[in-house]
Formats: C-alpha cells, sequence, structure tokens
C-alpha cells in the first residue's frame, strides 16, 4: 500500500446475472469470492468504517495493512453471496442500506434491482457486517432543501435503529455528492463518519465525513483489483471517471442556481 492511505473499496451488487440498471457496478459470485481470497492471500486486515475511524479519532493503533469492503444500497445478493463469502475468512464489512428500498413496510418503490429485506439485513449484522445509513429513498442529498435533507438523514436513521435495536454511526452518500450543508446535516443527526467515493485511497486528512472509497466494478479484473489494493495507477484507472463527475457537476451547479433564480423570482425563499 502507497503512503499512509487505505483502500476502501465500494461494491454495490452482487449478483450472477444482474439487470441492466446494475450491471455496470455489480460484480459477480466468483469474482467477489476470488477478491477475497487475494486479500487474504495478501494478508490484508479488514476492518468496519467505525471501527477504522474510531481508531483514527482515538489515535489507537491501525493492525497492519488495513482495507475496508463496503457495500452501498442493499441489494439481496449481499446476503445471497456476499456473506457466504465474507463468513468463509472471517472478513466484517460495513453495509450502507437506503431504507426506502428495501423490501418491507418502509418501501417507497423506486429500488433499480431485487434488494434486501430487514429480517436478511438483520442476520447481515449478526454475522459481523457493520450496518450504516445510505439515505431514505437513494436522492441526491446536495440538491435538496434543508428540510427534505433532515428527513432523508433522520428517517433512514430512525428505521435502521428501529429494526436493528441500535442506530447506525457510519453514513455514504448517494452517489457520492455531499456539500459542507450535507456534512453537517450528517453530523448533526448523529453519524460519526461518512464516505464519498473520489475513487482514491482514504487517509486521516480527509477528515471523518469526506473519507474517499475506490469502485470495485464489473469490469475490475484481478491486476486491476491488486492496483486498487495497492494505491498504484487508481488515479489513471479513474481519471475518466473523474473527467465526467467534474462535468457533471458543473451542470449540477447551473440547474441549482436556477432552481435558485426561479424561486426567487417567484417569491420563494
Amino acid at each position: 500500500m502507497t503512503g499512509t492511505g487505505i483502500p476502501i473499496l465500494m461494491y454495490h451488487a452482487v449478483a450472477a446475472d444482474p439487470n441492466e440498471a446494475t450491471h455496470a457496478l455489480s460484480v459477480s459470485p466468483e469474482a467477489f469470492a476470488g477478491q477475497l481470497a487475494l486479500i487474504a492471500d495478501r494478508r490484508l486486515t479488514p476492518l468496519t468504517t467505525a471501527d477504522l475511524a474510531a481508531r483514527w479519532r482515538s489515535g489507537r493503533p491501525l493492525p497492519d495493512r488495513p482495507v475496508l469492503i463496503t457495500f452501498d444500497d442493499g441489494y439481496e445478493g449481499v446476503h445471497r453471496h456476499a456473506l457466504p463469502a465474507l463468513s468463509e475468512h472471517g472478513f466484517p464489512a460495513t453495509l450502507f442500506v437506503s431504507t426506502g428500498w428495501l423490501r418491507g413496510a418502509y418501501d417507497t418503490g423506486g429500488a433499480p434491482d431485487t434488494m434486501l429485506d430487514w429480517r436478511q439485513v438483520r442476520e447481515l449484522a449478526d454475522a459481523g457486517v457493520e450496518i450504516g445509513g445510505h439515505s431514505h429513498t437513494h436522492p441526491q442529498l446536495d440538491q435538496l432543501g434543508d428540510s427534505a435533507l433532515r428527513a432523508e438523514l433522520t428517517r433512514c436513521r430512525h428505521l435502521v435503529a428501529d429494526e436493528l435495536g441500535t442506530p447506525p454511526v457510519s453514513f455514504a452518500y448517494p452517489y457520492g455528492y455531499s456539500s459542507r450543508r450535507v456534512r453537517t446535516a450528517v453530523r448533526e443527526n448523529g453519524f460519526a463518519q461518512a464516505l464519498a467515493v473520489g475513487n482514491a485511497l482514504a487517509r486521516r486528512a480527509q477528515g471523518p465525513y469526506a473519507l474517499r472509497r475506490v469502485t470495485v466494478r464489473r469490469g475490475t479484473g484481478a491486476e486491476e483489483f491488486e492496483r486498487l489494493l495497492d494505491g498504484r495507477g487508481v488515479a489513471r484507472a479513474f481519471a475518466r471517471d473523474r473527467a465526467l463527475t467534474k462535468g457533471y457537476a458543473v451542470v449540477r451547479r447551473t440547474r441549482r442556481i436556477h432552481r435558485r433564480a426561479l424561486g426567487t423570482a417567484g417569491g420563494v425563499v
């Protein structure tokens, strides 16, 4: 691993036959099992998000060669395929759930593929997977007004607490988007740390509410996965993604300014 950076791996779906909406950001069960085997062979030490942040916050030493395994959204394959592979190695992980996408009483619809139900989420938690928050309906949080932003965070946190008996302490921003206002709201809602994307190694200097991750996807082969673990060639591997993200950020800012202008013109503050 390069310097003091830590690879935080960001997974989404683990599926043999994902649908079109999740295909690019999915990995096959075989690929996921192979990636965990590589982590084990290289004697890396997986941590949960909460453990990493607590160690950095307190100054406690990190284990040798730490790595984080994280999942976003709450796809059913995390229970069906990822959990057995994690259990085989005794690896902890963190799952960030969008509570309105999970199957059950709070389902708001709109999920892109088959999601976990709450029984499965509880089984994951019992198996040592940290359950974090990922909003309620998976919006772009920095595009919401203050009341809608608070509602997304509060609803998510309360539902996880009600279902699991303990509130989540870690959060991941949907789509990776945040802002100072969003990060402040996340902190004020009781989350102690939060993950973005960034496609770079995580470092303590990034602060507890902007820790970066690297994306693992369908096209991530064994050699590229090793480079992600080492932090080698990460910038080059995701250069196109960053260019697209910057371009989209300009579009999003323009839309936000336009909406504010329309609101002011209409007398809405």
